[in-house]
């Protein structure tokens, strides 16, 4: 029988190079794999990402996390993945981010507001515009809830005349004849001064208004708009409103004036229980010590980290959010977080041991357990609730 069809070099020569391709393929199938589950082992905070360079991202985050985020992010700057990743953070109000980010300000790649308070109205305005999901990746950063704080001095006199810290004594001390006269026959100090950051632009003062709704209507659970709606609730909150003293954008600007000036700028306010913790020790060398005390019905603000699927962000923006999100989440930071007064989101953190805030500064008031805690409510009740605001208190 003749020979068949023999193959020329060129045959030959392709045959190899397919036989040669398959083979590096298999590799590179091999160091893939061999990397993702070194990847997994060693956690993603050890490792700089293969593909993205040098990329910029811009945090707008709540200024009561200002001291901890600004040093947290110094320690980023030291790792591999810090010298690639230029993160900014741009410190606004809980609710002028949220408004920003609406607005299409292009600096703003990851929101990390207070709570979550405000979280559904931002959904729900963000999905009118887009028509899509507005958060890729969100985490709990760490939590603290709402308190009062007072001069230690002040709040031994309060007590006296007022059988309990709440909204109601306050609505009943700012109007107080003659203020402190009236109220512990000390008459140098002048009107009682109670103050919460403005509604409109900060958390901490959307939460203040949602907590004097709670305590009106005497529930933490299944608040709505019947409630909200109450006219006796409306009086009463303007009656106390009116005589709120200073509207800042800040919760932590406004601890820190209350700590720089003195008595002469507050009594009291209403704050993020991490704030005061973060003033306590600065207090003490100026103007006395402080004192916290727990609302009844309380509220966690839970400090999400929302990595934002904005028409202006790259994939290598969102990758790198991600990455800075790790790294906030790590023990080393998050013990950091703790030492600033916030109960971390990793629960590998113990809150009991000797050198927490909680243990050091018991006798300032504080305590882990702060009673009837509630969850968030639905948008329609925030938005009617900052309409009665605007109405009730002149637009401020």
């Amino acid at each position: 029988m003749p020979d068949g069809p023999r193959l020329t070099f060129l045959g030959r020569l392709f045959i190899l190079l397919f036989i040669a391709g398959c083979a590096w393929g298999a590799y590179l199938l091999f160091a893939y794999h061999w990397s993702s589950s070194k990847s997994a082992a060693t956690g993603p905070a050890n490792l700089v990402p293969s593909g993205i360079g040098e990329v910029e991202i811009g945090v707008a985050y709540g200024t009561e996390k200002q001291r901890w985020l600004e040093w947290a992010l110094g320690e980023f700057k030291k790792t591999e993945q810090g010298k690639k990743i230029q993160v900014d953070l741009i410190p606004m109000g809980s609710l002028e981010g949220a408004q920003a980010i609406l607005a299409g300000d292009k600096r703003i790649n990851v929101w990390s507001p207070a709570s979550s308070l405000y979280l559904d109205v931002f959904r729900q305005d963000w999905e009118l515009k887009y028509n899509a999901k507005p958060v890729l990746r969100q985490k709990e950063l760490a939590l603290t809830p709402m308190v009062f704080v007072f001069w230690q001095e002040r709040f031994d006199a309060f007590s006296k005349k007022f059988s309990e810290v709440s909204f109601r004594s306050i609505e009943q001390a700012v109007h107080e004849p003659g203020g402190w006269q009236g109220i512990a026959n000390q008459p140098d100090w002048g009107l009682f001064k109670f103050g919460h950051t403005h509604p409109n632009q900060s958390n901490s003062g959307l939460a203040t208004l949602y907590l004097m709704l709670c305590e009106f209507c005497g529930k933490i659970k299944n608040v709505g708009l019947n409630d909200v709606v109450n006219p006796s609730f409306g009086t009463w909150m303007a009656s106390l409103e009116s005589g709120v003293s200073g509207l800042s954008n800040s919760t932590g600007n406004m601890m820190r004036d209350m700590v720089l000036r003195g008595p002469s700028s507050y009594d009291a306010l209403f704050v993020y229980e991490n704030v005061a913790i973060d003033y306590l020790k600065s207090a003490q060398g100026r103007w006395g010590d402080l004192h916290v005390i727990y609302p009844r019905l309380n509220l966690w603000n839970d400090n999400p980290y929302c990595i934002l699927d904005a028409p202006w962000s790259s994939a290598d923006q969102k990758r790198a959010a991600s990455l800075f999100l790790d790294f906030l989440m790590s023990d080393q930071v998050q013990r950091a977080a703790l030492d600033h007064g916030f109960l971390p989101g990793n629960l590998n953190i113990p809150v009991k041991a000797p050198d927490s805030p909680f243990v050091r500064y018991e006798s300032a008031g504080l305590k882990i357990e702060v009673g009837s805690v509630g969850e968030p409510p639905k948008a329609e009740v925030i938005n009617n609730l900052l309409g009665l605001w605007q109405r009730t208190s002149g637009n401020r």
